[in-house]
């Protein structure tokens, strides 16, 4: 079949159009306004939309780490703090890319020549160090990365193909496990509408007016959908409250731990798991629950003797999720702080009134133990860019979660209905490893007949369930007023495909021996 290159907006442009430019000020914070303010001084409409339309707005860059298969531990440091700082350059680009908007107006060639150009070198320097740090332990030279190392600018509108886009229905069946990535959540949704059309894009963006929310790199309108509209898509299964239910075979019981909801503001920037030894590694902020020593510098020892906000104190694990916030103009205590407010996560941070955590068992057989110090990280913080590979992400609202889960839209609830955001973990273990290069491959969802492949060995699986009360946003000519976001790195624009999932394995023997006999022997225990 042909590919098809009709001129229309894709997900990616629709979403991206109204994205961010950032004026710095002083006092080191950052206003982002939309880049339609400064695109035409000429005021006309037309002018400003034909110049917009030639602007790109956010940048895609080949993600490095998903792609090292192997890093031995001689050079895992310096290859993890390789990998951050890779991050740090697409932060920078993308800072830089929204604070010129006047100079790409009036040359075709700057973002190439003053963003892309030396990004593109900065990462060729980062990669020839991942390369040195795996010689220099003894491991092979992944020629492949070197490949890696262009980014590319996403403009404003570009042909759509049928193959490769966010968004797309990837046919992939995370069965059992309560993720079907092939649903199109957008389900009666014009994804190639624009939202913006007729707009003046050059209003005040700061008080979470207009596409690109108060931050002005998202969310955008077509982010968003009144739940009452979705047809249902939920998997048999979801009960009431959103978790997947086990069915009447395998292993029938369930382990829940109650942590809190992170009412004493436990936050930090940090990612121990891909950026450990970094300050700001996840260039967003994390609640935090369970283990209170989480932080860039935890080693393992300092996570195992560290105090826990888990009422059950033999369970010392770590969970942790991007904070949600609500942009409504609200300033909160990281406004001019990296990874906050300058990296353009702002707004009021919202306090889960629930945070639902359960392990529950395998529906072909019983599970074993999860060793000490597991991590896993379920969806992808750059799903946006990269792609639904690794997306993970159920969205809903109370009273709507066993009928509709949406995965690239937050939803607009009812009056009475709360926003709800669930997890479901991956389940296979390859019964060895603690990590990966990736931080992916030493774990796998079940197959579509409940089973783990290549030998991988069935654990308990968590998930996840956080309730928020969110005063519902609305769309007002297209434009979406006091919009709520999930906090993520800049260039990803807050889309809701971004969201993702954190835990650290580290509950007692005893207690860890407690779960997995209540899972196999089908009791309810916490």
């Amino acid at each position: 079949m042909g590919r098809n290159t009709r001129k229309r907006r894709t997900p990616l442009a629709t979403k991206a159009i109204a994205a961010s430019a950032a004026l710095a000020l002083g006092g080191g914070g950052l206003i982002w306004a939309n880049f339609y303010a400064s695109a035409n001084e000429s005021g006309s409409d037309q002018n400003r939309t034909r110049t917009a339309a030639a602007q790109i707005a956010t940048i895609q860059c080949p993600d490095v780490g998903q792609q090292i298969t192997d890093v031995p531990d001689g050079a895992r440091s310096g290859v993890d703090t390789e990998l951050a700082n890779l991050d740090k350059q697409i932060t920078e680009a993308y800072a830089r890319l929204a604070t010129t908007r006047q100079a790409q107006t009036g040359d075709s060639g700057f973002v190439q020549n003053a963003i892309l150009g030396p990004l593109k070198d900065k990462r060729i320097a980062a990669i020839d160090r991942i390369q040195i740090n795996l010689k220099r332990a003894g491991g092979a030279a992944q020629d492949s990365l070197d490949q890696l190392a262009p980014c590319s600018g996403v403009p404003a509108e570009q042909p759509q193909t049928n193959d490769g886009e966010a968004g797309q229905d990837q046919g992939q069946d995370q069965n059992g496990d309560g993720q079907d990535q092939g649903q199109d959540q957008g389900q009666g949704q014009d994804q190639g509408q624009d939202q913006g059309q007729g707009q003046d894009q050059g209003q005040d963006q700061g008080q979470g007016q207009g596409n690109g929310g108060q931050a002005s790199n998202g969310p955008t309108a077509d982010d968003f959908v009144d739940i009452t509209q979705v047809q249902a898509n939920a998997q048999p299964g979801v009960g009431a409250n959103g978790l997947r239910a086990n069915g009447r075979s395998g292993s029938r019981g369930t382990f829940t731990t109650k942590c809190g909801t992170n009412s004493n503001k436990n936050y930090n920037t940090d990612n121990v798991i891909v950026a450990p030894g970094v300050t700001n590694g996840a260039h967003h902020l994390h609640d935090y629950v369970g283990n209170q020593s989480n932080n860039a510098f935890a080693s393992d020892e300092d996570l195992a003797a560290a105090e826990t906000s888990c009422q059950n104190q033999a369970d010392k694990s770590s969970y942790f999720w991007p904070v949600l916030r609500l942009q409504d103009g609200t300033q909160d205590f990281d406004q001019n702080k990296p990874g906050g407010g300058t990296e353009g996560n702002v707004g009021k941070i919202l306090e889960p009134k629930v945070a639902q955590l359960k392990f529950v068992g395998n529906k072909r057989g019983p599970v074993v133990a999860m060793p000490r110090a597991l991590r896993i990280i379920t969806g992808d913080a750059k799903a946006f860019i990269n792609g639904n590979a690794n997306a993970n992400v159920n969205w809903s609202c109370t009273g709507f979660e066993n009928r509709v889960q949406l995965k690239d839209k937050y939803p607009i609830c009812p009056e009475g209905s709360d926003v709800v955001r669930t997890t479901n973990f991956q389940s296979c273990w390859d019964g060895q490893n603690i990590d990966s290069a990736n931080h992916r491959t030493h774990v796998a969802f079940v197959q579509a007949d409940g089973t783990c492949a290549n030998g991988f060995k069935a654990i308990p699986q968590l998930q996840a369930r956080l309730v928020y009360e969110v005063p519902a946003p609305t769309i007002e000519n297209g434009q979406v007023v006091n919009p709520y976001a999930v906090d993520g790195f800049p260039e990803q624009l807050h889309k809701p495909i971004t969201d993702h999932n954190d835990f650290i394995n580290f509950f007692s023997t005893r207690l860890m021996n407690k779960m997995v006999y209540c899972i196999n022997n089908g009791r309810r225990c916490q």
